[in-house]
């Protein structure tokens, strides 16, 4: 294991575990979120080099294009939270009233 997959590794771990455990405001979801994304962005964008095959150079893209359209409904879904609830805690929402 080279020094550039353990580090995003790590990165996506990090993310995940600051996802299981910091719950507390929907930013801090969301950019735990971004950053599990962005790990998979480097992981998918070292695959193709490591294994010399120029034909999936595409597939970091998609990701890419995926990741910017998440988070843009992710903050627009922060803001349309905090105006109807006047706050951004997770415990506030309840999925039952809409």
């Amino acid at each position: 294991m080279t020094i550039m997959h353990l580090c995003f590794y790590s990165a996506f771990i990090l993310s995940s575990l600051g996802l299981a455990f910091h719950r507390t405001h929907l930013i801090s979801a969301l950019l735990c979120l971004e950053s599990m994304m962005l790990s998979m962005y480097i992981a998918l964008t070292m695959w193709p080099i490591q294994t010399q095959m120029p034909s999936a150079t595409i597939l970091p893209m998609f990701v890419l294009t995926f990741s910017a359209c998440e988070a843009a409904t992710g903050l627009s879904l922060l803001v349309a939270s905090t105006r109807t609830h006047g706050c951004d805690y997770l415990h506030n929402f309840n999925l039952l009233k809409c």
